[in-house]
């Protein structure tokens, strides 16, 4: 049996979101670390990251802490954090089966007392309205009266080493009024960072997270678009930047692509729970449309080299292939998708990324080094890892190959 005022939390999930946390809270508490992927497990108990955010001595674990990807072990916890993947459907639907599993686990052993905070992103109601029913159904304990539901949206920049979690403000919300619950809620939270701004409206903090994303998503397609437009006028965009940018309230934003698991994402959640309450969101969905199609543009620029160039049958090798530079995240990449087109055109495209391995995507050419550049007629940089921009320093090759949109 428990001590019931020791808090032995949880962390369900061990990808960007909850590995963070977990280590965090580990220096602390007696935490129980959970991911479904034997491998994960496996290779966090020999200290070994293949995200590549932290290294081996970081890995090393306190307070009798443990990995572990059998969920019998949730039976010695009491303080649970759900941070598993939120994507969509093919349709843009919300797709919250990851959070639904997690729960139908956490339900065979969720017991009176217990705390649950999600801090995947959702769309407004979830946490409250999906958890808190699935988990009160198939635990037969009511909601914030037998066990409790909070909310921490995550703020994790995968590569960031300024802004790490224990570094950031970090949003609590809890609505029930049992002020033993919302201290303890407090207390674990205070153990990943001091900077804790605390909210009684769930929703409202569910919907906090989203347009943080949101609203970066369109900043960065309205430079897209104006990127595009310069390109058709024949403009030098990064002279009109450059010119832009000495006012004094101009928001300096620089096109490219966009990918990851959140930008291409949250809009869809939250134009989702506005169109069940009849509004239909405009700018948002136009935004998301504008860099959806910015692999268009990048094949389009490709395929006007080759034929300038009177390349017949061109070697292309695509440089990046991760969502943004220095990760090793692929997860909505447009570089793999630009791939994936030119791939269904020409014979001869490869791709050279440090972080890819051949297990993370099937039927891709890889090259293993820069070392082999001039075998190909054109390269083009879609993602400016600084691994890339040393290697290319070291190497002797033709710049008149290379093309470099942004």
């Amino acid at each position: 049996m428990h001590n019931k005022d020791k808090i032995i939390p949880c962390v369900i999930g061990l990808g960007y979101v909850g590995l963070p946390i977990f280590l965090e809270l580990q220096k602390k508490f007696q935490t129980i670390g959970y991911d479904k992927k034997k491998e994960r497990v496996k290779n966090l108990s020999r200290k070994i990251d293949e995200n590549y955010e932290y290294k081996k001595k970081q890995l090393t674990l306190k307070n009798k802490s443990f990995y572990t990807e059998k969920y019998n072990f949730f039976k010695n916890s009491n303080f649970f954090i759900i941070c598993v993947p939120t994507p969509i459907f093919a349709n843009k639907k919300p797709d919250l089966s990851f959070i639904k599993s997690a729960c139908m686990k956490l339900s065979k052993y969720l017991k009176k007392d217990d705390i649950v905070v999600l801090e995947s992103t959702v769309y407004p109601g979830v946490t409250e309205d999906f958890c808190g029913q699935l988990l009160a159904k198939y635990s037969k304990l009511k909601a914030n009266t037998d066990f409790h539901l909070a909310y921490s949206p995550e703020r994790i920049n995968p590569g960031d080493k300024k802004h790490t979690v224990n570094k950031v403000i970090k949003i609590v919300s809890y609505s029930g009024n049992n002020n033993t619950v919302k201290k303890k809620i407090i207390k674990v939270y205070k153990s990943v960072t001091k900077k804790i701004i605390f909210s009684k409206k769930i929703k409202e903090s569910e919907t906090a997270k989203l347009i943080e994303n949101i609203q970066r998503d369109l900043n960065i397609a309205l430079i897209n678009e104006i990127f595009l437009a310069c390109d058709k006028i024949g403009l030098d965009f990064n002279e009109v930047l450059k010119l832009a940018d000495t006012k004094w309230n101009f928001m300096k934003f620089k096109p490219g692509l966009v990918g990851g698991h959140c930008l291409p994402i949250d809009p869809y959640y939250f134009s989702h729970v506005s169109k069940i309450k009849n509004y239909n969101p405009k700018i948002i969905l136009s935004g998301r449309s504008v860099n959806e199609k910015m692999d268009n543009f990048i094949i389009k620029k490709i395929n006007q080299k080759i034929f300038k160039n009177q390349i017949i049958k061109p070697k292309i090798l695509l440089l990046g292939a991760t969502y943004k530079p220095n990760v090793a995240d692929f997860r909505n990449s447009l570089s793999i998708k630009i791939y994936k087109k030119l791939s269904a055109k020409y014979r001869n495209v490869f791709i050279y990324d440090p972080y890819l391995k051949r297990s993370h995507f099937n039927g891709i050419k890889i090259l293993k080094s820069c070392n082999e550049i001039n075998k190909f007629d054109l390269i083009v940089k879609l993602v400016k890892h600084q691994k890339i921009e040393t290697e290319l320093k070291k190497i002797k090759f033709s710049m008149k190959k290379l093309l470099n949109i942004f």
